[in-house]
């Protein structure tokens, strides 16, 4: 009994082997390509300045706005 099931679990070790070195080769394929070098043509960059540019103005608009609001006079 015992050499029957050592039997099959060298079967099922002979198939698990056979897909791995089937399946291997793909996925080392697929992970060897380069990738692409990025490419920036600067509109990221204006954008995240006009981002920061609009939230000073935001900031500053909420900073100025309660001084016209109240009734004290700073200026």
């Amino acid at each position: 009994m015992a050499v029957i099931s050592f039997r099959v679990l060298m079967r099922v070790v002979a198939i698990f082997a056979l897909v791995f070195a089937i399946v291997s080769p793909k996925v080392e394929a697929q992970s060897a390509a380069p990738a692409p070098s990025p490419t920036s043509d600067g509109t990221s960059i204006d954008q995240g300045i006009a981002y920061v540019l609009m939230l000073v103005g935001l900031v500053l608009t909420y900073l100025i706005h309660p001084l016209d609001a109240s009734s004290y006079t700073f200026f």
